[in-house]
C-alpha cells in the first residue's frame, strides 16, 4: 500500500542570480510500513525535503500524496488538520511539556485533537519504550535518550500515515543514539509504521529498508543494507 508519493519537487529560494535551487526534480514511494532514512551533510537540501514533505514548507513546483491525497492542493487550514492527523513529525529537540509527566506528554497531542487516549494501547507503548516505570516521572528526571523515547511514543500514539523524523538523534550520544534507532525499527515492525528519517550520520543506515542520499538537491537512491555497500 502506497503511503507517500513524491514527484518531481523542486525547492528555489531567491530569484535571478540570486537563487539557489535547493531541490532538483526529487522523485521517490515509500509504502506502508517501510523505514527509510536519507543522508546528507549539512546544506545539502535534507531538511529542505523533509519540510515540503511534511508540509511545512511549499515546494517551487511537484506534488507530494500522502494516502492518495495532494498536500498543495488543499486549503491552509485543509492542510493544518490534515497534517495533524496524518503526518507525525519527531524532532532533534524533544519539545516535551516541562510541567508533563511521561504519560501525559505521550498523550497530549491526542487531548489536542479531542480524542480520547486508549488506555490499553497507551500501556502497549510505555512497555515497547522502556518506559513503564517512568511514566510519572517530568522530563527533567529523564535522560536524553528517555526523552526521545517520549517524544517518539507522543508521535506513535496518534497512528498517523507516516513520521518524519528530523535527526532525532542529533542531541544523543551514541549507546542512545543506537537505542532510538532500535526504538524506531520496532516501531516500523511492529506497528507498521510508515517512517522517513534524515540525519547525516551514515553510520545509522544498517536497520533502513531504503537509504537516499541528498546532494546538492539532487536525491539518489543508495537502495537497502547500505551499511554492508560500505564495508
Amino acid at each position: 500500500m502506497e503511503i507517500l508519493k513524491v514527484q518531481n519537487l523542486c525547492k528555489t529560494y531567491g530569484t535571478g542570480e540570486n537563487s539557489v535551487k535547493a531541490l532538483t526534480n526529487v522523485s521517490f514511494t515509500m509504502q506502508k510500513g517501510e523505514f527509510a532514512i536519507v543522508v546528507g551533510e549539512s546544506g545539502s537540501g535534507k531538511s529542505t525535503l523533509l519540510n515540503c514533505i511534511g508540509g511545512i514548507d511549499t515546494p517551487t513546483s511537484g506534488k507530494v500524496y500522502v494516502n492518495n491525497e495532494d498536500l498543495f492542493s488543499m486549503k491552509e487550514n485543509q492542510l493544518t488538520i490534515f497534517r495533524r492527523r496524518n503526518i507525525g513529525f519527531i524532532f532533534q529537540a524533544f519539545h516535551l511539556i516541562p510541567e508533563l509527566n511521561v504519560e501525559q506528554n505521550i498523550i497530549f497531542p491526542l487531548l489536542l485533537d479531542y480524542r480520547k487516549p486508549d488506555q490499553k494501547a497507551v500501556n502497549e507503548l510505555l512497555d515497547i519504550l522502556g518506559l513503564s516505570d517512568r511514566r510519572t516521572h517530568l522530563p527533567s528526571q529523564l535522560s536524553g535518550g528517555q526523552q526521545q523515547r517520549v517524544a517518539i511514543g507522543r508521535t506513535l500514539l496518534t497512528k498517523p500515515a507516516f513520521i518524519l523524523a528530523d535527526e532525532p538523534t542529533g542531541n544523543l550520544d551514541s549507546k542512545s543514539s543506537f537505542d532510538v534507532m532500535d526504538l524506531l525499527t520496532k516501531a516500523s515492525r511492529h506497528y507498521q509504521q510508515t517512517i522517513l528519517m534524515i540525519t547525516h550520520n551514515k553510520n545509522l543506515t544498517s536497520s533502513a529498508d531504503k537509504v537516499f542520499q541528498v546532494s546538492d538537491g539532487i536525491l539518489t537512491d543508495l537502495g537497502g543494507n547500505y551499511n554492508e555497500k560500505l564495508s
